[in-house]
This record gives structure tokens, sequence and C-alpha cells, in this order.
């Protein structure tokens, strides 16, 4: 049995790891982020400014789904506030997908910023791919010390 495996896989697992990592990076009064792993469950970076939005689950579904369908990222309007979301992965991992919703911003204005908008997404991909190679590597580790000490 590979209980080192078990440790560090699962996409909840995975998916909160990358949460812990992005909101730490993205500060208070920052931008509002929403981690949802693979299937659907959400880690927003404010609670309490992601409840006010009032976002249906269906609605993040469908989102999720129009990302899967490969429209990424996606720029769309929520009452006022434009959200941008795409998924968030590596090569080998799907850790589910990052929302970023830009208060008093229109899909417009986020589309002139899309190139910005975009590196901030993939500078999330890139925390994705860190913390999947530190979880590889803390693996391999404890299997080399448990191989010592048996």
């Amino acid at each position: 049995m590979d209980m080192y495996g078990a440790l560090f896989s699962g996409n909840a697992v995975l998916s909160q790891q990358a949460a812990m990592q992005i909101f730490g990076v993205a500060g208070e009064g920052g931008p509002l982020i929403v981690i949802m792993d693979p299937d659907g469950a959400c880690r927003p970076s404010d609670s309490h400014r992601f409840a006010e939005l009032n976002i249906s689950e269906s609605y993040l579904a469908e989102l999720r789904s129009r990302i899967d369908d490969g429209q990424e990222p996606i720029v769309t309007e929520h009452g006022d506030c434009c959200i941008v979301g795409a998924q968030l992965s590596t090569d080998r991992t799907n850790f589910g997908y990052v929302m970023v919703a830009l208060p008093q911003y229109s899909p417009e204005a986020a589309l002139g910023n899309i190139e910005l908008i975009e590196m901030l997404l993939n500078q999330f991909n890139v925390i994705a791919t860190l913390i999947e190679k530190n979880n590889r590597f803390i693996e391999v580790h404890n299997k080399v010390i448990s191989g010592y000490m048996n």
C-alpha cells in the first residue's frame, strides 16, 4: 500500500493547498478569488464578499462547464461584477478551477486588460505546479526514509 501517495494526492487536498498559497499572495482587499475543486466545492478568499455576490451553485456549474468545453479564460458578468475563470491545473494534475471576481468591472473592461488577467491566471497555475512538485518530493523523501527504517 502506498500510504504516502494517499497523503499528498486527491484533488480536494491539492485544491486546498493551492487555495492557501494563492490566497496568501492575493492579500486582503485584493481581488476576490475562488478556488473550486473538480467536484465544484468552493473555497473563496473572502467568504463574506463571496456571499454578497449571491452566486448560485447552478451558475458556478455553468461556468465550470464552459471552461471544460475549452472556453478559457471565460469572462462574464454577474450583477455589477465581472468574473474571469479558468482551469487550475498542471501537466499531471487537475486542481479544479480558479475564478477571479472583479467588482465594478464590466466584461469589456476586463477584456481590455485580458493580458494582465491571463498573466495572473498563469501565475496561479505556476503555484499549482510548485505545490505538485513539492508534494512529489515529500512523497519520495518519505518513501526513502521509511525504506531506511525497515
